[in-house]
C-alpha cells in the first residue's frame, strides 16, 4: 500500500469520526425538525422542544426558539409536534369530546428521542396522549434532566400522567411545575402583560442581560388569591397586567402582580435533583419580546448547569423570519389550518 493511499485512507476515517461527533443526535425525518448546532457553549447538547398548545402558536414559536438556540448558541434542537391522523401540525384538534363525534387522541412522533434530550421544553395544552407516549414523557421527567414548562404547559395534558411515587399520584402541574392554572387574572385576549423583575433574583443566572419583558397574553392565577407558590418555588419575574395591549399602556391598578416566572427543584423518585423552569408568559406574540426570548434561553443553560456560559449580550435575535399568528382559537380567521412540519422550518 503507498504512502498517499495510506493518508488518503486515514483522512477518509477522521472525516467519517469527525462526522460521528458532530452529527445531530435525532435523525432527519418529516415528522419533526432538527436543527444541528453551530458554534457556541452548548455544543454536543441536545434540546427537544415539544410544540402541542392549540391557542398560543407553540408551532410557530418553537421552531422559532430552535433557530436560536441552536445557530447562536450552539445546541443541537429538534422541535416535535402534536399531529392528526393525517400527519399534519393541527392545532385544531378538539380537546374535549364533542357531542355526535368521535374523539380522537393526540399524537406527537418522536418522542422516543427524549431519551438523548439534556432538557426538553414542554408548550403543550390539554393532551390526550396513547399511553406509550405518556410513558415516554414520564421516563424523562423521572430522570433528573432539566425541564422547562411554557405558558399552557402547567395544564398541559387532560388527564394525569402515569407518575406515582410511594402510591401517591404526581400531578405534572402542581407537584413538578409549582403551579396550575386556575384562571385569568384580568381580561383574556383584551389586556397585556408587564415583567417585573424580582428585586432580590436580579443577580440570578436567568436573568442575566434581562430587560423589558412584555406580551400580549394576559398573566395567569396560579394559586388561590390570599396564597403564594409553592415553598421550594421561587420567583424571578412578576406579571403586572396592564390596561390595553399596547407596550406602554398603563398598569392596572385593581389587579396585583404575580409570578409569571419561577425555578425549583424536582426530587426523582430515585432522590436526582431536577432544575425546573415555568413561564406562564409564551404567546406567539410574547415572543416578540427580547427580554422573554433572553429568558428562556438563559434558564436552557441554568437548567443544563451552564451558569458560567450566560452572557447578558449573547444574540437572542431571530435567525429567519417570525411573524406568528393571533392567539385564540378563531382558526379561520386567525388563518390556522394544518400543515405538515417542514412548513414551520
Amino acid at each position: 500500500m503507498s504512502f498517499p493511499f495510506r493518508l488518503s485512507i486515514i483522512w477518509l476515517l477522521l472525516a467519517v469520526l469527525n462526522f460521528q461527533a458532530i452529527a445531530h443526535p435525532v435523525p432527519e425525518s418529516p415528522k419533526w425538525l432538527t436543527y444541528s448546532g453551530g458554534d457556541g457553549p452548548g455544543k454536543g447538547k441536545h434540546i427537544v422542544l415539544i410544540a402541542a398548545d392549540q391557542e398560543y402558536r407553540s408551532e410557530q414559536s418553537m421552531p422559532m426558539m430552535a433557530r436560536i438556540l441552536s445557530q447562536h448558541h450552539g445546541f443541537d434542537c429538534t422541535v416535535l409536534f402534536a399531529v392528526n391522523e393525517k400527519g399534519e401540525v393541527d392545532p385544531t384538534m378538539p380537546v374535549y369530546p364533542e357531542k355526535g363525534k368521535e374523539f380522537k387522541s393526540h399524537h406527537i412522533p418522536g418522542l422516543e428521542n427524549l431519551a438523548s434530550a439534556d432538557l426538553v421544553i414542554f408548550f403543550t395544552r390539554l393532551l390526550t396522549l396513547p399511553n406509550d407516549e405518556q410513558e415516554q414523557i414520564v421516563r424523562y421527567i423521572d430522570s433528573g434532566k432539566p425541564i422547562i414548562a411554557l405558558r399552557t404547559a402547567n395544564h398541559g395534558f387532560l388527564h394525569a400522567l402515569p407518575y406515582q411515587m410511594n402510591g401517591k399520584r404526581i400531578d405534572w402541574g402542581v407537584d413538578i411545575l409549582g403551579g396550575t392554572f386556575l384562571n385569568h387574572h384580568g381580561n383574556w385576549h383584551a389586556d397585556s402583560t408587564r415583567g417585573i423583575l424580582v428585586e432580590a433574583q436580579k443577580n440570578h443566572p436567568i436573568l442575566t442581560g434581562v430587560k423589558d419583558i412584555w406580551g400580549t397574553s394576559d398573566v395567569y392565577r396560579t394559586y388561590k388569591e390570599g396564597g403564594s407558590l409553592p415553598a421550594g418555588c421561587t420567583a424571578l419575574v412578576w406579571g403586572q397586567p396592564l390596561l390595553g395591549r399596547q407596550h406602554d399602556d398603563p398598569p392596572n391598578r385593581e389587579l396585583e402582580p404575580l409570578p409569571v416566572a419561577w425555578f425549583k427543584f424536582w426530587q426523582t423518585s430515585d432522590g436526582k435533583s431536577a432544575r425546573v423552569f415555568h413561564s406562564t408568559m409564551g404567546s406567539g406574540e410574547d415572543f416578540k419580546s427580547a427580554g422573554l426570548r433572553r429568558l428562556i434561553v438563559n434558564a436552557a443553560y441554568w437548567g443544563l448547569g451552564m451558569e458560567s456560559a450566560i452572557s447578558p449580550t449573547s444574540s437572542v435575535e431571530y435567525v429567519g423570519p417570525f411573524k406568528p399568528l393571533e392567539s385564540g382559537f378563531d382558526y379561520a380567521d386567525i388563518g390556522v389550518v394544518p400543515k405538515p412540519p417542514a412548513a414551520y422550518r
